[in-house]
């Protein structure tokens, strides 16, 4: 019986995917139009630019601001998370944390 038990939780879990957050989505559809008019370099272009001059840095990921047009860059140094901020018109670093 528990064995029919777990295999049922597994199933339910699996069935259904999970509910995608629709402000996720806005920004992602916001970012996209963005990249698209012209108004922020594409992202594999900032990576390009940025990624190099953190040297020994775990890159973990982007994200877009539209709005302003500012990317942030996240990466790991010895357990401490750096932001890195970067005009998206540009490809210039105009601020960094951490």
């Amino acid at each position: 019986m528990l064995m029919f038990a777990l295999l049922a939780l597994t199933m339910s879990q699996t069935a259904f995917p999970p509910a995608v957050d629709p402000h996720f989505q806005r920004d992602q559809q916001r970012a996209w139009e963005a990249r698209r008019e012209g108004r922020v370099l594409p992202l594999p272009e900032i990576e390009r630019r940025v990624v190099p001059t953190m040297r020994g840095a775990q890159y973990l990921g982007p994200e877009l601001d539209p709005d302003s047009g500012i990317y942030t860059l996240k990466f790991l140094r010895n357990g401490n998370v750096i932001w890195v901020r970067v005009d998206g018109r540009s490809g210039q670093i105009i601020g960094r944390t951490g």
